[in-house]
């Protein structure tokens, strides 16, 4: 690990007072779990490490009665499923899905959205976008077995690899920022980029903010639910994941709905056109079906992944199910 900087600053403020003008300089400590990883890999190099533990108010969840709420950053994904509990079963669903009790207690909510991916050229020191020594794509080519099938036309071919990022969209839910400017808000959905560059990152931050947390509306009266199709029940990332959130009217039918995938493209992906097909159905196990084929319509497999394409649809459709009880 190559030398750097360590700096516990105690308010937001100092923070980002801490924190470089380019991505690369400083990189911020949460809970842990991936920037170690890259920094002993020397996948990132930065000469300063800011932990943020230290800021007391991003490690608080508050719950209003209205059914919304708001996550600190460092609020850990074992506090968050013994928090939210039943409230919000698209993210608790979600944050189940990380099996690893080490992970739980230490992976913060911020960090779930902001690590990195999880290609393995990217891994192993290719580059974001990686391309070989005569700028061949190395992934289009290469061994692409879990790599994106939406979202795919431009060079980055990468999974975005957050677990809570499709729920908290299919939630309407923002992402709280603050910088040298002061906070600010983004929507979920808007939150994620796909890159263009190799010293780009995937997500609408600058290199001076920080995350502070979430916010997410009013839920009740919505039925929301996330399901993952994984390769084992072990820690691993799924190889499809979709959440759902519905609101159904007096006769059960669907008055409004909002459909995220997981891991099937550089950004989670929002499948519109399969939420505007569920409006004024009632749920069963064919429209449900027809949803998952229209959220994959665009699918663009690559030489080695188009079986991802039916694991989405499926996914889809049992969180549909699941959401519609």
């Amino acid at each position: 690990m190559q030398k750097f900087e360590y700096a516990s600053p105690t308010t937001k403020e100092q923070a980002v007072a801490l924190l470089g003008k380019s991505w690369g300089e400083t990189e911020v400590l949460a809970g842990g779990t991936d920037l170690l990883s890259l920094m002993k890999d020397f996948i990132v190099t930065p000469k300063r490490v800011v932990n943020i533990k230290g800021i007391a108010e991003l490690s608080l969840i508050r719950m209003p009665r209205n059914g919304s709420a708001n996550i600190g950053a460092l609020v850990t994904i074992e506090q968050l499923i013994d928090t939210l509990g039943r409230g919000f079963p698209a993210i608790t669903d979600a944050a189940k899905g990380i099996t690893s009790p080490q992970i739980r207690n230490m992976g913060t909510v911020g960090g779930d959205l902001l690590q990195r991916p999880r290609c393995w050229y990217y891994r192993a020191g290719f580059g974001l976008l990686p391309k070989g020594e005569n700028g061949e794509p190395l992934v289009a080519n290469g061994d692409n077995r879990y790599h994106a099938i939406l979202g795919n036309d431009g060079e980055a071919k990468f999974v975005n690899p957050s677990s809570l990022a499709p729920a908290l969209i299919a939630l309407n839910a923002k992402i709280k920022i603050f910088g040298p400017a002061g906070g600010r808000e983004v929507a979920a959905d808007k939150f994620f980029v796909a890159p263009r560059s190799d010293s780009d990152r995937e997500y609408t931050l600058e290199p001076n903010e920080i995350v502070m947390g979430i916010s997410i509306p009013p839920t009740l009266g919505v039925r929301s639910a996330t399901y993952e199709v994984r390769q084992k029940e072990a820690l691993d990332w799924p190889l499809a994941a979709a959440s759902v959130a519905l609101t159904l009217d007096a006769a059960k039918k669907v008055k409004a709905a909002r459909i995220a995938l997981g891991h099937v493209a550089p950004t989670p992906w929002l499948a519109e056109a399969a939420a505007e097909y569920l409006t004024g159905k009632t749920i069963n196990e064919d429209v449900a079906a027809e949803a998952g084929k229209i959220a994959l319509a665009g699918a663009k497999p690559l030489s080695r992944n188009a079986y991802k394409v039916q694991l989405a649809r499926v996914a889809v459709k049992r969180a549909i199910l699941q959401a519609a009880g």
